[in-house]
């Protein structure tokens, strides 16, 4: 196969919660696409993300970190969406922490090998963590005995080191194959989508450890005009008592929460943006699967 055919295809991002999958595609990108926080399963949803080159399309697919705790109705829907990741894929990038191997590391590696039919690139992100900058070497030796990996690469994600030679790595691996998506086009999903989860980010990181887990984001009203974008969107949480917090002291963090989602919106679509958040009680919600089905939690399984 000649180097310079072009080259398009698909390529899974997994790994274990808060390793930097969707920093690592946002970095790729150039642009913000994938939510991030330094929360553990900020991702809920299977994302497309598409870069275009003149030498291929490479079609990067953000996922929800895979976890052991499948006892709710989300968790088990993230976990599907993870997993069904693995499959009908052209290139594997297993994301794991440079400085860190965990057990959940391992059940992600366990259904690799279990399920995978691509080549795997182990990606040993945050290792500007690494205090002895010598130790990479080793580290990379030693994870690189765990599996029959295609290549191995240390980056950080952060800082946007290495990640050239990422890419080159995972083109090569591509099969030769036309344009799959219009070359100016960035992602899968609709604009609608991408404010609800711009809200939902937002929220993340101003609220505490435990509620951002409870709560979901569904846009009401997206109306385009001319310049501008009209969004309504409604905060779920399941409990009246989280209401009140997710409101804050006089509005002051519901205030702020839209502050902080109207800016990054009007970054990502290039328009000044109108946006009305409204929050409402939606009872157990996160652990029924036909409320999950009606918020959308099934358009990519």
């Amino acid at each position: 196969m000649s180097e310079t055919e072009f080259r398009s295809g698909y390529i899974a991002v997994i790994g274990r919660p808060n390793v930097g999958k969707s920093t690592l595609i946002n970095r790729i990108l150039g642009q913000k696409l994938c939510i991030t926080s330094r929360r553990p399963q900020t991702t809920r949803h299977r994302i497309l993300g598409i870069k275009t080159t003149d030498d291929a399309q490479l079609i990067y697919v953000d996922t929800p970190g895979m976890h052991s705790d499948g006892k709710r109705a989300m968790n088990r829907y993230m976990n599907r969406a993870a997993a069904a990741s693995i499959e009908d894929i052209d290139v594997i990038a297993f994301v794991v922490e440079g400085h860190n191997w965990t057990e959940e590391d391992q059940r992600v590696l366990n259904r690799i090998q279990k399920d995978a039919k691509a080549p795997v690139v182990l990606v040993l992100n945050k290792v500007d963590k690494l205090d002895d900058k010598a130790a990479i070497l080793p580290r990379i030796q030693a994870l690189a005995g765990k599996y029959d990996f295609a290549d191995v690469v240390p980056i950080s994600a952060r800082k946007g080191m290495n990640i050239e030679a990422l890419e080159s790595t995972l083109t090569k691996l591509l099969p030769a194959g036309d344009l799959i998506y219009d070359p100016e086009q960035l992602t899968d999903r609709s604009s609608r989508f991408l404010a609800a989860e711009m809200v939902r980010e937002k929220l993340f990181r101003h609220l505490g450890q435990e509620l951002p887990y409870s709560l979901t984001v569904e846009v009401e009203q997206f109306e385009e005009e001319g310049n501008l974008y009209r969004i309504s969107a409604v905060i779920y949480v399941e409990r009246g008592g989280q209401k009140s917090i997710v409101i804050g002291k006089k509005g002051e963090l519901l205030k702020q929460v839209g502050k902080d989602a109207r800016e990054e919106m009007e970054k990502l679509f290039g328009c000044k943006v109108f946006l009305q958040l409204w929050v409402k009680v939606r009872e157990g919600w996160s652990d029924n699967e036909r409320i999950l089905r009606n918020l959308g939690y099934n358009d990519d399984l």
